[in-house]
C-alpha cells in the first residue's frame, strides 16, 4: 500500500511533527470538553429561550480559546510573535461572559434552580480561560500568577452579584484548581514538545559530528604521513640546490633521495586512502547495531561475513554504514533488521526498518555512491517502500561472488 491511504499524511510526518499535531489536537479537545462540561449541562436547568444562547456563548468562547491556543503554540515554536492581544482578549472575554452568566441569574427571571447551572458556567469559563493563559508565558511562576489572578478575580466578581463571601471564596478556590490543572497540562505539553524537537536536532547534530570526526581523523592521518616526508624533501632539495651551485656531484644523489622519499610518500598516501575507503563488514555491522541501539532502535543482525572476499566485505560495509545513517536521520524507526545470505553464487545484504516517512529510492547522493561502489564489483542495489503494518523501507544489495573472484584473482 506504501505511503498512500487515509493515514499516509500521518506516516509522512517526522516524530516531532507527530507530537506537535497530537499536542494541537489535545488543545482542541479541551475546547470540546468545555462545551460538554460547561455549556450542555446548563440545558434543562434554565429556560429553553436561554439555553440556546448559553450554549452558543460557551461555544464561541471555546472557538476563541482554540484559535488563541493555536497562535500561542506557534509562538512557542518561534513561528510568530507572542499573541499578547489574543491572550488579553481571551481573558477579557472570559470575565465578560462569566459576569454575564451571573447577571442573568441575579436579574433575569430564570428561577432559583438555575443557580447551580449558571454557577458552573461562571466557574468553567474562568477556569478554561485562565488555564489557557499559561500558553502565552515563558515561566511557571508567571503561569501560577495568572491562575491565581483569575481565581481572585472569580471570587471578587461574584460578590457584587449577591454571592456571600464563603461562596465567593469557594468559587475562587475551584477556579484556582480548575485553571491550575489546565495550565499545568499546557505547560507540560509545551515542555514535552520542545524536548522532542531538541532531541531530534541533537540526533542530526550527532550525525554531523560523526562525519566531521571522520574527516578530522583522515586529515590527521594525512598530516602524519606527509608532514615529516615533506619536511625532509624540502631540506634535501635545498641541499641539492646548494651542491649544484658549487658543482658538486653529490647534488645528484640528494635529488635521487628526494625522488625516493616522494615515491614513498605517494605509496603511504595511497595506503591511507585505501584504508579510509575500505570498510570492514564485521566492524560496520557491530557499529550499526550499537549506534541504532543507542538511539532506541532495536536492531537484529543475522550475518556471518568472515568467509567473504575482502572486496565484497568492503563494498557491503559501506552499504551497512549508509543504511544505518539513513535509519537514524530519516523516518521514525522502532526496529531494524539486517540479514546477510549467500545463495546461488550471490551475496545478498538486506536492511529493512519500519517507520519509513518518505520514499528514498534513488535521489540521494549517498545511495548513488553506494551504487557506484557495488557496480565496481559487479553488484546492484535496490531500495523501496514495502507494506506490512507500519510502512517499511527495504534496501537490498547483491554482489556476485564469481565476478569478484575473477577480478581479485
Amino acid at each position: 500500500m506504501g505511503m498512500t491511504g487515509p493515514l499516509g499524511w500521518w506516516r509522512r510526518k517526522s516524530t516531532p511533527a507527530k507530537v506537535e499535531t497530537y499536542t494541537r489536537w489535545s488543545f482542541h479537545f479541551f475546547v470540546v470538553m468545555e462545551i460538554f462540561a460547561v455549556g450542555l449541562p446548563a440545558v434543562g436547568h434554565v429556560p429553553p429561550r436561554l439555553a440556546g444562547w448559553l450554549v452558543a456563548l460557551v461555544a464561541g468562547h471555546s472557538v476563541v480559546m482554540a484559535a488563541t491556543a493555536s497562535r500561542a503554540l506557534d509562538w512557542t515554536r518561534g513561528r510568530r510573535p507572542r499573541p499578547v492581544r489574543a491572550m488579553g482578549a481571551l481573558g477579557a472575554l472570559s470575565f465578560l461572559l462569566a459576569a454575564g452568566a451571573l447577571a442573568v441569574h441575579r436579574y433575569g427571571a430564570v428561577g432559583e434552580d438555575s443557580g447551580t447551572a449558571l454557577g458552573t458556567v461562571y466557574g468553567g469559563l474562568l477556569s478554561w480561560g485562565g488555564g489557557m493563559q499559561a500558553l502565552g508565558v515563558t515561566s511557571r511562576r508567571r503561569a501560577f500568577a495568572i491562575v491565581a489572578g483569575f481565581a481572585c478575580g472569580a471570587g471578587l466578581v461574584a460578590l457584587p452579584f449577591g454571592a456571600h463571601w464563603p461562596l465567593a471564596l469557594v468559587t475562587g478556590l475551584l477556579v484556582f484548581l480548575g485553571a491550575g490543572f489546565i495550565a499545568l497540562t499546557c505547560v507540560f505539553s509545551v515542555w514535552l514538545l520542545n524536548c522532542v524537537y531538541e532531541l531530534d536536532e541533537a540526533r542530526e547534530d550527532r550525525a554531523r559530528l560523526a562525519v566531521a570526526e571522520e574527516r578530522l581523523r583522515f586529515g590527521r592521518d594525512l598530516h602524519d604521513v606527509l608532514g615529516r616526508n615533506l619536511s625532509v624533501i624540502s631540506l634535501k632539495s635545498e641541499l641539492a640546490v646548494q651542491l649544484a651551485r658549487r658543482g658538486r656531484a653529490e647534488a645528484v644523489e640528494q635529488m635521487i633521495e628526494v625522488q625516493r622519499i616522494a615515491q614513498e610518500s605517494q605509496r603511504e598516501v595511497r595506503a591511507v586512502v585505501r584504508g579510509y575507503r575500505e570498510a570492514d563488514l564485521s566492524a560496520e555491522l557491530a557499529g550499526a547495531q550499537g549506534v541504532l541501539a543507542a538511539a532506541g532502535i532495536a536492531c537484529e543482525v543475522r550475518a556471518e561475513p568472515s568467509a567473504l572476499p575482502a572486496a565484497v566485505q568492503s563494498a557491503l560495509g559501506w552499504v551497512v554504514r549508509e543504511a544505518a545513517t539513513n535509519v537514524l536521520r530519516h523516518g521514525d524507526a522502532a526496529r531494524c533488521e539486517v540479514g546477510l545470505t549467500v545463495r546461488e553464487g550471490q551475496v545478498v545484504l538486506t536492511v529493512e526498518n519500519d517507520g519509513a516517512t518518505a520514499p528514498r529510492g534513488g535521489g540521494g547522493s549517498g545511495l548513488a555512491g553506494l551504487r557506484e561502489r557495488l557496480a565496481a564489483v559487479g553488484g546492484s542495489l535496490e531500495t523501496g517502500i514495502v507494506g506490512g503494518g507500519r510502512d517499511r523501507f527495504r534496501l537490498v544489495a547483491e554482489v556476485p561472488l564469481a565476478t569478484v573472484e575473477g577480478v581479485t584473482s
